[in-house]
């Protein structure tokens, strides 16, 4: 976890969250002890949690234009998937943002 440094144990999507606006994985620990003390945005970046899929999307395809290889990879695999984010899945899409995400030193 980016916050208290302890490693997120496995499976990692049961014991933490990942955050579109920074694209980090905080664990669930550190995001119970911020709303504790009332923080309900993110535990790390303190961006206001989007409301609804089209504020999602597009806090990601703001750090895609901004070349950050995880927001790619992110974008990737929601279109690899198909129906996150509203997105209808697109298999030649998702490679191609893949790719970019590894020429840019994505390790996904």
């Amino acid at each position: 976890c980016p916050i208290c440094t302890l490693p997120i144990p496995l499976p990692i999507g049961e014991h933490c969250i990942f955050k579109s606006c920074c694209m980090k994985r905080i664990c669930n620990g550190c995001v119970m002890a911020a709303q504790k003390r009332g923080m309900f945005d993110c535990a790390f970046c303190r961006t206001p949690c989007p409301d609804n899929y089209a504020d999602n999307l597009a806090m990601v395809q703001a750090r895609v234009v901004k070349k950050d290889p995880e927001a790619i990879n992110f974008l990737g695999e929601r279109y690899g998937h198909g129906g996150k984010l509203g997105l209808q899945k697109d298999l030649k899409k998702a490679v191609a943002l893949w790719t970019e995400a590894a020429e840019l030193g994505s390790l996904k």
